[in-house]
């Protein structure tokens, strides 16, 4: 099989703060991006990784990955308005000759190889049209009114927060996109790109551990789990 990591990187990240471009941020040492393309990498399945950065940082960014040795990184995608433009943008780049094409969250650093070749094993043997990993929710969940006031406690057992790295044939995850596109449709996630065409879509466990870096509070947690993530 040859598979292609597209990793966006393109947001602002405008709740992380700190006056510094999120992926960039430092992490014990070095940028939080890295840390992400260095796990993937070590993934003997993947073929190549394609990262997404805004327009401004992707010489910086070659340079980065260069000088790291990461040589599964050969090109780069300019990130686009919304996340959904920016992983368009890396579709396009991928060589026809791939077969499946993971999307993976540049500042989920925590991921594991494990959980990576579990979800490529399984899109392989059952024949679906994607695969995503989520964790079951473990709060309360209410939605609210614009005022605050509590319209309805939903029953959490059946909701899942999903994560990435989420998994699918590039002929499936490229038709999602353009039909997408033609009905001038939006979606944050990836898979319900997918869902919407009526295609089946499998969650499987995730990890806890597979934090995305959202706030500051976000990275001293990932910090303090780093050594302990294989």
């Amino acid at each position: 099989m040859r598979i292609t990591a597209l990793v966006p990187s393109a947001g602002v990240g405008k709740r992380f703060g700190q006056g510094i471009k999120k992926p960039f941020a430092a992490m014990m040492g070095k940028p939080i991006l890295l840390h992400t393309v260095q796990r993937l990498q070590d993934i003997e399945a993947i073929s190549e990784i394609i990262p997404i950065l805004r327009h401004e940082d992707m010489e910086e960014g070659l340079k980065l990955f260069e000088s790291a040795g990461i040589h599964k990184v050969r090109k780069i995608a300019a990130g686009g308005k919304e996340r959904q433009d920016s992983v368009n943008n890396a579709l396009k780049l991928v060589d026809e000759k791939t077969q499946y094409v993971l999307i993976h969250d540049g500042v989920r650093p925590l991921i594991t190889g494990r959980l990576v070749t579990t979800a490529i094993q399984l899109i392989a043997v059952e024949k679906c049209d994607g695969v995503v990993l989520g964790v079951p929710v473990k709060d309360t969940i209410k939605e609210i009114m614009d005022d605050g006031t509590v319209k309805v406690t939903l029953n959490r057992e059946p909701l899942w927060a999903i994560q990435t790295p989420q998994v699918f044939p590039y002929d499936v995850i490229s038709h999602a996109y353009e039909k997408a596109y033609e009905d001038g449709f939006y979606a944050t996630d990836d898979s319900a790109l997918v869902e919407r065409m009526g295609a089946k879509v499998k969650v499987i466990p995730g990890s806890y551990y597979n934090i995305k870096i959202t706030t500051p509070e976000d990275l001293i947690l990932v910090e303090a789990l780093m050594d302990k993530i294989i």
